[in-house]
């Protein structure tokens, strides 16, 4: 057994050039969303492929769950070296503060370009006699693509919760050493299915649930969806008890050639069950049909997410200056990307242009904004610190001490 006690504080550079790299995916996931062979978007291009479909759909599978298991563990490493007055005021000023901050102004920005998109669609003129927007309410929030800030906010308060007493209760360690058994039970190549149990069961009880899309994204109101509570949430306790454990992310990345097969089969074999990259987007209702696809879709999503944290253990644990700028620029990219996304399709969906030469524009041009503006306006400036903990002097290089998970 080893305790988060008995470690060393040593960075998880493997980990943190995952996080990194599912914010940065997110650029990728929404630029793909355009070029669909089915409207599933605000800005549709008549230039598409199923290729897009396939793209977003394999990115989809692992990104939030893998950001969310790190986020457990990242989170459970702050609350022992910091305590909890430390963690809350910390997380206040990193998470809830860049929620609130830049909530507005990124809802604004995409209302902007659905204004603009309409009028294209309208011969350059505004409509005006579109539907009214819902009103706001709980349910109808539009946390946008910043949900996952909040849903990070909740899972950090029923974190203290629980933790509260044992902590309590625990004096001597005994609830303690029996979690980390159970923890290094768990671990092994049965853990997909094992995750994958209670979250297909959450896929089957979903009313009108489409396969395709997997997890439903809470990104509308302020109660996210039993099934995000579930995938991310199971996904954040994991992460909770792997940082008890630290000795078992050995396990795991030895492992990855396993984890990897099994993620690319039941991959595979989802896409094929919900209709390929061209699927038919109406809710399942059929209970037998929609029980195969709940556990065929939650086996991949834990699989996937398994698989991509062992490859980054096995082949991103050793330090790289590049990928560490990457991991530090990410949190700020994702922020600031999805109206730079929307602004890059709406300039490209009158070109004549292949798909894939508009879908790289797209996610070349919104990468090349989001790190010019973070290494000219944030990296360097107290927004830097803000968001990532620590600010770089121009003239130093030396490296945040948490990532934006943390």
């Amino acid at each position: 057994m080893s305790s988060s006690e008995a470690r060393p504080p040593e960075r998880l550079h493997g980990l943190d050039a995952l996080r990194g790299t599912a914010l940065l995916l997110g650029v990728v996931l929404h630029a793909s969303m355009s070029y669909f062979p089915v409207t599933i978007w605000i800005v549709p291009d008549t230039d598409n492929s199923p290729v897009a479909g396939a793209v977003f759909f394999g990115i989809h599978l692992f990104r939030m769950t893998s950001f969310f298991l790190i986020a457990g563990l990242f989170a459970h490493m702050m609350l022992g070296r910091r305590g909890t007055v430390g963690f809350v005021r910390d997380r206040l000023i990193r998470i809830a503060g860049p929620l609130a901050t830049f909530w507005f102004p990124v809802l604004a920005a995409i209302i902007a370009g659905l204004i603009w998109m309409a009028a294209i669609r309208n011969g350059g003129i505004i409509p005006t006699d579109g539907p009214p927007p819902p009103p706001l309410t709980i349910e109808t929030f539009p946390l946008t693509h910043l949900w996952f800030l909040w849903v990070l906010l909740i899972l950090y308060v029923a974190l203290l919760v629980l933790r509260a007493p044992f902590a309590l209760l625990d004096r001597q360690g005994g609830w303690g050493r029996v979690s980390d058994r159970i923890t290094g039970t768990l671990i092994g190549p049965w853990t997909p299915p094992v995750m994958a149990a209670p979250l297909a069961l959450a896929f089957w009880l979903a009313p009108n649930w489409t396969p395709f899309f997997g997890i439903p994204t809470p990104d509308t109101g302020l109660v996210p969806n039993a099934v995000a509570l579930t995938a991310f949430g199971s996904a954040f306790g994991l992460g909770v008890l792997l940082d008890r454990r630290r000795d078992l992310l050995g396990r795991i990345e030895r492992l990855w050639p396993v984890f990897t097969i099994l993620a690319l089969g039941t991959g595979t074999a989802a896409l094929i069950m919900v209709g390929g990259p061209v699927p038919d987007l109406a809710p399942v209702t059929e209970p037998a049909l929609k029980a195969r696809l709940a556990a065929i879709m939650a086996l991949a999503v834990f699989a996937s997410t398994f698989a991509v944290l062992s490859l980054a253990l096995r082949f991103a644990s050793g330090h790289s200056a590049i990928r560490r700028y990457l991991a530090d620029a990410s949190y700020w990219v994702y922020i600031v990307h999805l109206p730079l996304v929307m602004v890059g399709q709406i300039l490209v969906v009158n070109q004549t242009w292949p798909w894939f030469i508009k879908f790289g524009v797209v996610i070349g041009g919104t990468l090349t904004i989001s790190l010019i503006t973070y290494e000219l306006l944030v990296r360097h400036s107290f927004v830097g610190g803000w968001l990532n903990g620590r600010r770089i002097p121009w003239r130093r290089r030396t490296e945040p001490e948490l990532s934006p998970a943390e």
